[in-house]
């Protein structure tokens, strides 16, 4: 009998990307270093402000045939052995990182620009270390928009951050030059 087993009963194997697809896996959770951790849906605000967000940088991207933008918890690959998944609430993943055909699992990369959009459950210490995920996995940029404090927190690959308030400009800096969308338009604050 392995060691693990004697001292830890009833250790269950750790999960790995692939074990996420098969069915009676929960749909709304992210793999962390093998272990599976599961949410519960997002409220109808959290919605709201998922799709506003969403039509303006897919419309933004589209038309400008700059890469894809993905939503409602899509998964990416963040790490191997032991697997890591994260859903992002959305995300935007450029045509030079990503082959032009949809992969059917999690593509194994952290996107461009990740955005997660706060719902009164989430802890502090789950957001940071999903932040932390991303950023290790390569993607550059992460909004971080908060509904109830009326603000979103951005987070750079470089280790930059900034706080931009209801009346500021959520901009796509040099990963979508030239996107800019009003965070109070997003929360619905300002027509």
């Amino acid at each position: 009998m392995p060691a693990e087993h004697v001292y830890v009963r009833n250790m269950s194997p750790l999960m790995t990307a692939e074990d996420l697809l098969k069915p009676g896996v929960p749909e709304r959770a992210d793999l962390v270093r093998g272990i599976l951790v599961v949410h519960e849906p997002p409220g109808f605000r959290h919605g709201e402000i998922t799709v506003r967000l969403t039509i303006a940088l897919g419309t933004y991207v589209d038309t400008r045939h700059l890469g894809r933008v993905v939503a409602g918890d899509a998964g990416f690959k963040l790490q191997s052995d032991p697997d890591t998944v994260r859903g992002a609430d959305i995300a935007f993943v450029s045509w030079e990182r990503m082959p032009q055909q949809s992969p059917v699992g999690f593509p194994p990369l952290g996107p461009d620009l990740v955005v997660e959009v706060l719902s009164p459950g989430d802890r502090p210490g789950e957001t940071l270390a999903k932040i932390a995920d991303w950023l290790s996995a390569g993607t550059r940029l992460v909004w971080v928009i908060d509904p109830d404090r009326r603000l979103a927190r951005i987070y750079r690959q470089d280790g930059s951050e900034s706080i931009l308030g209801e009346a500021d400009t959520l901009q796509g800096e040099d990963i979508l030059p030239g996107f800019a969308c009003k965070l109070g338009a997003v929360l619905k604050t300002i027509p």
